[in-house]
């Protein structure tokens, strides 16, 4: 550990120096990439300074401990610095695990009803608001790309963008089935129904990671129709995009520009390619599934949402908590901090209980 955190301490050292130097001032996307890899660095090095701290007070009260009359406050005073290097030292192996490289991402993410008809499309609807508040409590940006209204309200597919500081980091666990346990408002018998939203999530990708060649795309161009379109449905501003070699098609209705609707719509669709070649490649080289919270496929169901009893379960780390009700207003901080924290754990080889 000690030798990385110097390496990563020279790397942060030659950055400063770098970011001084007027000809990458000047340079603005080199200045961008070397002040990004630098505050990445950041929590790291402070952590690398306040360990060397440690180790050096340690080594003080060691000394301090031959001396008959302090010997008592210096093995309390070791025994209270010892406890923090630990804690420390837990902390920064958590840094020096490999980093997602999608982790800093915006994200594009799609929340469709499934089993349940109108009530699975109404469930969509509440995940979709649930997400909404979670992104406005983090100041991400939304953007909808497409929607679809249920007839009793939801969606029967919503995609939107959410863009801002590490949202992939937070929101990648959310890919899944999502059940939902409640008495629908279509039900006059009172019974409590099972029904289910699906919810995937996708990094934004960028030009350099996915190829679109024309040959391969059919671009449809039609009038916008659903919610979010009378505004636009007096032109020919939707666009439709095939890729012909995959047969995957997005479309985007939102905006009133069919160049900015095309634009959003090509950024959907490397996004659903990188996705796809993502997928094939864990299943190549046959992905060992216990390194990862869940496969992140669609049809895997993740959490059950249970009205009745305000109660959330998360079936992949057994994680249950009774305030549904403040789930279901953005309060995710807690629930994809427990995700998070197992997900390091699986990386660092941790089995339950140790």
């Amino acid at each position: 550990m000690i030798e990385r955190l110097k390496i990563i301490e020279e790397r942060y050292n030659y950055l400063e120096k770098e970011l001084m130097r007027p000809e990458v001032y000047n340079d603005y996307k080199k200045m961008t990439t070397l002040s990004k890899e630098k505050t990445s660095l950041e929590n790291i090095v402070n952590a690398s300074k306040e360990l060397k701290s440690l180790i050096e007070d340690i080594e003080t009260a060691k000394e301090m401990a031959h001396d008959p009359e302090m010997s008592e406050f210096a093995h309390a005073e070791i025994e209270e610095l010892n406890l923090k290097r630990e804690k420390l030292e837990e902390n920064i192996t958590i840094m020096l695990l490999p980093k997602d490289p999608n982790d800093d991402k915006n994200v594009i993410m799609e929340i469709r009803g499934a089993a349940g008809g109108d009530e699975g499309n109404i469930f969509a609807g509440d995940l979709f608001r649930m997400y909404s508040k979670y992104a406005e409590s983090n100041k991400w940006k939304l953007e909808i790309t497409n929607e679809i209204e249920g007839e009793s309200g939801g969606y029967s597919i919503i995609e939107f963008i959410l863009s801002g500081d590490n949202v992939y980091s937070k929101l990648k666990y959310e890919s899944g089935s999502h059940r939902v346990q409640r008495v629908p408002a279509t039900e006059s018998q009172g019974r409590v129904h099972t029904s289910t939203a699906t919810v995937l999530v996708m990094p934004e990708t960028e030009d350099v990671e996915v190829e679109l060649l024309d040959k391969d795309l059919k671009i449809d161009v039609c009038r916008s129709s659903g919610a979010g379109g009378q505004s636009v449905n007096t032109s020919d501003s939707a666009v439709r995009v095939t890729h012909i070699p995959t047969g995957l098609m997005v479309y985007c209705q939102v905006e009133r520009s069919q160049i900015k609707n095309k634009e959003r719509a090509l950024t959907i669709l490397k996004s659903r390619l990188y996705d796809l070649k993502q997928k094939e490649q864990e299943a190549a080289v046959g992905a060992d599934r216990k390194s990862k919270i869940g496969t992140g496929d669609r049809s895997e169901k993740i959490r059950t949402y249970n009205y009745p009893q305000n109660r959330l379960t998360d079936h992949r780390i057994n994680y249950t908590v009774m305030h549904l009700d403040k789930i279901m207003e953005g309060d995710l901080g807690d629930l994809i901090d427990a995700l998070i924290t197992e997900d390091q754990k699986l990386k660092m080889g941790v089995k339950d209980g140790e």
